[in-house]
């Protein structure tokens, strides 16, 4: 059931409700990232549900069922959405989706050279040292985001972090592994009985809606498209992708880390990369948000200690399912900021502390100047621009690329790490495995001949 971790890796053990309980709670951890993306952009809530949901199921498919990560809204593709339609218009925002959609084809171009060349030429690029402080960097970068919805009452915040504690710590059973679900019933609860929640728009909202309309898909441009509008989103939103992918190198190995397997050797990076990239051009053609991988949902990993996939297919299920009543997406939607807040500043501290633990497994010596200045760069990039605002590239006039702190982060430090000399035993310990490899496949060959 599970291995040096002490994790659970088959959740049929503990029984299909326990099961179905566990898949709400990543929809609860997901759900208020995800929805804020159209809240920003004007892209439609249903349409982001549903294609989260079929995008999850989607990855999940192409990397053979074996990584537990939920596919939610990217947020770095808002720039690009605020490139295209500035306010939100809803006869531009098919051809933002557009540039996306192109965005989503560079996946799979990075899936196809690292299928055909091989993952290790890419994965030197991101030894322990760089992607160490990058995952780290996800967690402290998201923080600001949590504090924020917790200032709006932290009475409220506050709730929800001592009984995700309190579950996670003390909790026997079922108890220990849905602390997310205690601590939204219990802060909403308190929420609502202060006044702090407008129903409104639950009385308003109808059962049962159609997530999506077809005058909001990229096909409503296949009849009298502006074609230079067109080649103006790709050219603008397209390179976006060049961050995004490096940040999801930096997901799957923060899930790598926290399970205590390694995906990007299987299924191997190259699914990954596909699966997320097929699930972001999906998304797109029917106007919903580019989709990622997501920290929150890693937290919650690393907070139950459930790993199995199939629990974060069952959250994926009850996302489409809720793309088509809009009465129960309005009711998770009323869900407080604070108590979102509280249960997101757990999450995102959880996901920093697996980098941490990624740092100490592989012991890394931060003694040595080189890795020193390596992780200084990556931590202080990623969160310092995080919390200024993204870096906006201006090429060429309308050409403009919107960078991530993490974006930046993980770019500088990958870049660093190939440029810095390694010390000497450092290279001679590299030049040793190198020989040993080579001799490994003459021998192979030898073999082979014979």
């Amino acid at each position: 059931m599970g291995d040096q971790k002490g994790g659970i890796y088959d959740a049929r053990t503990l029984g299909m409700p326990r099961m179905i309980i566990l898949g709400l709670q990543h929809l609860f951890a997901m759900f208020g990232a995800t929805v804020l993306v159209p809240a920003l952009t004007g892209l439609s809530v249903s349409s982001t549900l549903l294609f989260a949901g079929l995008g999850t199921l989607l990855f999940h498919f192409l990397t053979k069922g074996k990584v537990p990560a939920f596919l939610g809204s990217s947020f770095a593709f808002i720039g690009g959405y605020a490139a295209i339609a500035p306010n939100g218009e809803r006869e531009l925002l098919p051809y933002a989706c557009v540039g996306v959609a192109a965005a989503g084809a560079l996946y799979l171009l990075l899936a196809f050279l690292i299928k055909i060349f091989g993952q290790k030429k890419v994965m030197r690029f991101f030894p322990p040292i760089v992607t160490g402080p990058i995952i780290i960097a996800i967690g402290l970068s998201l923080s600001k985001s949590a504090i924020d919805n917790c200032d709006t009452n932290w009475i409220i915040a506050l709730v929800a972090i001592f009984v995700v504690i309190l579950c996670n710590i003390f909790g026997k059973g079922m108890v220990k592994f849905i602390p997310i679900v205690l601590g939204v019933i219990a802060s909403f609860t308190l929420a609502a009985i202060i006044g702090e929640v407008d129903f409104t728009p639950v009385k308003e909202a109808a059962w049962v809606g159609l997530p999506f309309t077809m005058q909001d898909t990229v096909f409503s441009l296949f009849k009298g498209g502006d074609r230079g509008l067109i080649f103006t989103a790709i050219i603008t939103i397209m390179p976006i992708a060049l961050a995004t992918m490096v940040e999801h190198i930096g997901d799957i190995s923060a899930i790598s880390s926290t399970t205590g397997r390694d995906f990007i050797q299987e299924p191997g990076l190259h699914r990954t990369l596909l699966g997320d990239g097929c699930a972001t051009i999906l998304a797109s053609l029917f106007g919903a948000p580019a989709n990622t991988t997501y920290g929150e949902n890693t937290g919650v990993l690393s907070l139950t200690k459930v790993y199995d996939p199939a629990v974060i297919r069952i959250a994926a299920i009850f996302s489409v399912l809720i793309s088509f009543s809009p009465k129960v997406a309005a009711l998770i939607s009323a869900m407080p900021a604070a108590t979102v807040g509280g249960v997101s500043l757990v999450l995102y501290g959880m996901i920093s502390s697996v980098g941490v633990r990624n740092l100490v497994e592989n012991q890394v010596d931060l003694g040595k100047s080189r890795n020193l200045i390596i992780a200084a760069l990556i931590l202080g990039l990623s969160i310092g621009i995080s919390y200024s605002g993204p870096i906006t590239l201006i090429i060429g006039g309308n050409f403009t690329i919107s960078l991530s702190g993490l974006a930046v982060g993980a770019i500088s430090g990958i870049l660093l790490n190939a440029l810095l000399p390694l010390e000497e035993r450092e290279y001679k310990g590299l030049m040793k495995d190198q020989i040993n490899e080579e001799d490994l496949f003459e021998e192979k060959k030898a073999t082979a001949k014979d």
